[in-house]
């Protein structure tokens, strides 16, 4: 497997970054995971957005155009000869001194993985997940803003510890307010009364490239979808539950912290919407 690490293809053992790099030594980065359907990148302008986007927000300035970033990616795809695969993007603050400023990392590092992914069992799509809430909680705005990309994932790794702990596969994550935000890495969504409903923004939610995908299908299918604030009431009362990602696609949920979710079976809507979605890739 070849690797793309700052401007060249290198071997999967050869593909190194310094230990003095901030990536590692402070989670002083951001990433992306992007899809290739059918040898192309799904939904790469948004991709490629949110990846400045969350790099400026950490006053990291990325060392190349979006341009030669996409092709730095078609570029690995095509030297591991996938046309179906998953793709690691990252930039890092670069090597830098063991102290916490950023000063004096002289070159951010961008590095490119492509490698298959199957994030779920096919039964779990089949019959749907049985998830749990956590009680760590997503990162606060006034910390850092969910809606960045970072290399920093602890409190997510701590939340999803809680669902290996239990048993299941996946954790909700509520805010500080003790709403819904998000799963450890997936958006979240319920249908009530025939309506698909999400968190907002602004209740701290990453703005998942699929979940907008999935709002964008809702409307061409003519199916209610709102944003809106939610509480683990909402998801308890719920007809329908799935979530969405680039790792997970889009997955039914049937129960939650032991709470059977509808019928217990992935419902219609739900379903309507996988198969939507499958045919959005192929487009």
């Amino acid at each position: 497997m070849k690797v793309w690490i700052d401007g060249r293809l290198v071997d999967k053992a050869d593909a190194k970054v310094s230990v003095f790099d901030h990536g590692l030594l402070y989670g002083d980065g951001v990433f992306e995971g992007i899809r290739v359907y059918h040898g192309k990148i799904f939904e790469c302008e948004a991709h490629l957005d949110r990846f400045y986007q969350s790099a400026k927000a950490i006053r990291l300035a990325i060392p190349m155009t979006r341009d030669a970033v996409r092709a730095a990616m078609e570029e690995t795809i095509k030297a591991n000869n996938f046309t179906d695969c998953y793709i690691r993007l990252v930039v890092t603050r670069g090597v830098g001194s063991l102290g916490l400023s950023p000063v004096r990392c002289e070159k951010p590092s961008v590095f490119v993985i492509t490698d298959l992914l199957e994030l779920y069992p096919r039964e779990m799509y089949e019959k749907g997940l049985s998830i749990i809430t956590a009680s760590v909680i997503r990162n606060h705005p006034n910390a850092i803003s969910p809606r960045v990309k970072s290399l920093n994932y602890l409190n997510n790794i701590l939340a999803k510890l809680e669902a290996i702990d239990a048993g299941v596969p996946e954790a909700i994550m509520l805010n500080s307010e003790g709403n819904v935000a998000e799963c450890t890495a997936d958006n979240i969504f319920i249908v009530h009364d025939g309506e698909v409903q999400t968190p907002q923004t602004h209740d701290g939610v990453l703005e998942g490239v699929t979940r907008r995908v999935m709002l964008q299908l809702c409307r061409r299918l003519n199916i209610p979808c709102v944003e809106k604030t939610l509480q683990r009431h909402d998801l308890y009362i719920a007809a329908e539950c799935f979530l969405t990602g680039t790792g997970a696609e889009v997955i039914p949920v049937t129960k939650i912290d032991n709470r059977i979710i509808g019928s217990g079976q992935p419902g219609p809507i739900t379903q309507k919407l996988i198969e939507a979605f499958h045919r959005f890739t192929k487009e």
